[in-house]
């Protein structure tokens, strides 16, 4: 246990020195832009990642203006099955490449607003493919990736790209390759890292962009708890600032 803090704090000293020496201001700035122009922030994950959109989407603490895209999208909003997304836990969707323009056009989806999208290895179809597909439209991405991971891996997408190669901003998660921290005796390793630091860079940004949104003269429009008195008010009349352009089913 004490070499998995090891690793972990290792990391996320390796992120704050990044950060404080003005790492996180390019994309924090971006995506304040985005939102002093009226957008949104579109987040997008699969497997465990997706737990970092949900750190940048929905939650207290965190900007109203945000959206989180899933693959449970394409059976909730389109025309896939249950199983197809249960099938292999959804692995078998998140390699697809045809699904990233269905999830797109599923997508509550303004020309103003921006992507940012977390994969670990960053070379899956879903991933390369919607950052592809938001690119091409003129969206501006984020990147959250694996750099050590990533370069080490082959692209599974038919263009050759990887999600690093892609994004106008590359932020690297310091996971390393295969994501696990200890080595287990015969083979194998656990303490898988990225969903720490994946989870630490997202509350880095979002502070970051309502500084800058204040630096600008701007009122950041922030969610606070539902589970404090006056929250459910204070959150409902901020969203609905933003009708039909957020997703939040869970």
């Amino acid at each position: 246990m004490t070499d998995f803090s090891l690793e972990v704090s290792t990391r996320l000293d390796a992120i704050t020195e990044w950060a404080v020496a003005g790492g996180v201001d390019a994309a924090a700035s971006a995506m304040a832009d985005a939102l002093a122009n009226g957008g949104v922030i579109q987040a997008f994950g699969t497997g465990h990642s997706e737990a970092f959109a949900m750190e940048i989407a929905g939650r207290a603490g965190g900007l109203i203006p945000t959206s989180k895209i899933a693959l449970r999208d394409l059976v909730l909003h389109g025309e896939r099955s249950v199983a197809e997304l249960d099938s292999l836990e959804g692995s078998i969707l998140e390699r697809e490449t045809g699904v990233a323009e269905e999830l797109f056009n599923l997508s509550l989806i303004d020309p103003r607003d921006i992507f940012i999208i977390a994969s670990n290895s960053g070379v899956n179809g879903s991933i390369v493919g919607l950052a592809l597909a938001a690119k091409e439209r003129g969206h501006k991405v984020i990147a959250v990736t694996s750099l050590q991971h990533t370069n080490a891996v082959e692209p599974k997408h038919p263009s050759g790209l990887r999600l690093s190669e892609i994004a106008d901003i590359v932020i690297d998660n310091r996971a390393p390759y295969g994501d696990t921290t200890l080595e287990v005796s015969g083979g194998g390793g656990v303490g898988a890292v990225s969903s720490v630091t994946g989870a630490y860079i997202a509350q880095l940004l979002t502070i970051e962009t309502v500084q800058c949104l204040i630096r600008a003269g701007k009122k950041p429009p922030i969610y606070i708890s539902a589970n404090i008195p006056g929250g459910d008010e204070h959150n409902l009349a901020l969203v609905g600032q933003y009708v039909g352009r957020l997703r939040r089913e869970a």
